[in-house]
């Protein structure tokens, strides 16, 4: 379990993409730091559902949201559900993902939008939409978890490694624009972290290399970034703004 020296309490925190992996580590940290809770899932209804039933206890409540991040009038549609249940959303975690490998001529039209789609066009989405009640309280925390990828790039991963550069770029250029309205946007970039999006990724002999240039020693797990978006997330942190913070171990793609 992560602890917080902030406490979130009192807030309502969104994270997306939380039903499982790093999602689902920051969801757990959020509420044991006191915030209410709304977990987005797309397919996962189960692990979501499970995940709820986990936290189900004494502090802050949680609420599981179906919704497509990469649909418009379903962020609406999730936005409404929790601010009907829970209130407006005061913290905001844009982590839902999806990733794809190969050669960029291997690559396919539908493989290109749904990268953009869903990892940049969805933190767009629900930015926006965050947005207005953020700065009507003039307060408000966005934190977006992009990748190394998108820092340093990646052989046969740069239809990926584009989604996540522009979700740096978008998330710099928010920080300056939202700033003054009392918001603070940052972001995460992540090294190798085990999760199912990893061990899909990588067979057992990709998997050996990539971990003998980790000088941390060890692969990195979902709490290690959570702890990080703590950290973004805290009221006190309003001088942290449009940093990208690599969470990699050391590593660099």
């Amino acid at each position: 379990m992560i602890n917080s020296m902030d406490s979130l309490r009192g807030m309502v925190c969104l994270v997306t993409g939380a039903s499982r992996g790093i999602g689902r580590a920051i969801a757990v940290a959020a509420k044991t730091a006191g915030a209410d809770v709304a977990v987005n899932y797309f397919r996962s209804e189960k692990a979501a559902a499970d995940l709820a039933a986990q936290l189900d206890g004494p502090g802050g409540r949680v609420i599981i949201v179906k919704a497509d991040v990469s649909d418009s009038e379903q962020v609406d549609f999730m936005f409404n559900q929790v601010e009907r249940r829970l209130g407006t959303v005061d913290l905001l975690v844009n982590n839902a993902g999806v990733a794809f490998k190969g050669l960029l001529t291997d690559t396919g039209d539908e493989d290109w939008a749904r990268l953009i789609a869903v990892n940049l066009t969805g933190p767009f989405l629900c930015s926006r939409r965050a947005l207005p009640s953020m700065v009507k309280k003039r307060f408000g925390r966005i934190v977006n978890i992009a990748s190394m990828q998108g820092v340093c790039g990646a052989s046969c991963e740069a239809a990926y490694a584009a989604s996540k550069g522009g979700l740096i770029a978008l998330s710099k250029s928010l920080a300056a624009e939202a700033g003054p309205s009392g918001i603070t946007v940052n972001a995460i970039a992540p090294g190798p972290v085990m999760t199912d999006m990893l061990l899909a990724d990588l067979d057992e002999e990709e998997m050996a290399g990539l971990l003998s240039l980790l000088p941390a020693g060890r692969w990195g797990q979902p709490e290690d970034i959570a702890r990080a978006c703590l950290f973004f997330l805290s009221p006190h942190n309003s001088y942290i703004n449009g940093s990208v913070l690599a969470v990699d171990g050391g590593w660099k793609a």
